[in-house]
């Protein structure tokens, strides 16, 4: 290990490194996400919102930049799926609720009518006219009281 020439001492990186090392060979996985989690919850008591969301923009703008469509592709899949094993309808049903809820909080009828035409218009786009007479059936079906899907 490289020593300060002037005082025969170890730089500060250099200390910082070997305590590094020592603490990763006496510690486990356990004690990383014990301490992970105490730090977490100190700068969730000491930030607010807006921090939040500042470093988790900074950090999106980032991974943007280092990875590609199919990167995002396969990590949403993969948590998707793992998310599904985990819980059961009732915790989707109560989240799309809360998450219902709070969007209907934050915007205005301008809002959903927006997104309710770019909706449409990218629908419309994307699918013929075949695929609006099979739904269309399928919706008076339903409100006929016949629940049976074709």
């Amino acid at each position: 290990m490289a020593t300060n020439k002037n005082t025969n001492k170890m730089s500060y990186e250099e200390a910082g490194q070997k305590g590094g090392n020592k603490t990763s060979r006496e510690h486990d996985k356990e004690f990383y996400q014990d301490i992970g989690q105490k730090g977490g919850e100190t700068t969730s008591q000491e930030h607010g919102k807006d921090f939040y969301q500042d470093i988790g923009e900074k950090g999106g703008e980032t991974t943007s930049q280092e990875h590609s469509k199919d990167f995002y592709q396969d990590i949403g899949q993969k948590g998707g799926e793992t998310t599904s094993q985990e819980h059961s309808k009732d915790f989707y049903q109560d989240i799309g609720q809360k998450g219902g809820e709070t969007t209907s909080q934050e915007h205005s009828k301008d809002f959903y009518q927006d997104i309710g035409q770019k909706g449409g218009e990218t629908t419309s786009q994307e699918h013929d006219k075949k695929f609006y007479e099979e739904i269309g059936a399928k919706g008076g079906k339903r409100s006929s009281g016949n629940n049976n899907q074709s």
